[in-house]
């Protein structure tokens, strides 16, 4: 009976409250954890719509605007535009006065548009 008494350790309800509490601090974190990565992509595709803006308009200040700019051109080592991996951008050879680009990351569902001002906009 001495020993039964001085035995050291933790009751098994301490044990649940500690289970039930770590599951539910999981049920709150990981949610939370996805909505950071999906802003996270968005940001990825939105900085690659802004980069290849960039790269273009450098690309029409050496030729004129008059010259159609594409992602193989702003990619050039004068331009100097790197396209993210998962990101896909559609910017075919457009003037600068008809500027529009549209690119989606392969890790969400949203697809953004930038136009000839810079905007970037999500598409519906």
């Amino acid at each position: 009976m001495n020993k039964l008494k001085n035995a050291k350790g933790f009751t098994l309800i301490e044990l649940l409250i500690v289970i039930a509490i770590i599951g539910i601090l999981a049920a709150i974190a990981i949610p939370q954890f996805n909505q950071y990565k999906a802003r996270a992509y968005d940001s990825d595709t939105k900085a690659n719509l802004h980069n290849i803006y960039l790269a273009c308009k450098a690309y029409w200040a050496d030729n004129g605007s008059a010259a159609s700019c594409s992602a193989a051109k702003a990619a050039g080592t004068s331009y100097g535009y790197l396209q993210s991996t998962n990101v896909s951008i559609s910017a075919a050879d457009v003037l600068e006065v008809s500027f529009v680009s549209t690119a989606q990351n392969t890790n969400s569902t949203n697809t953004f548009t930038i136009n000839s001002n810079g905007s970037i906009t999500q598409v519906p």
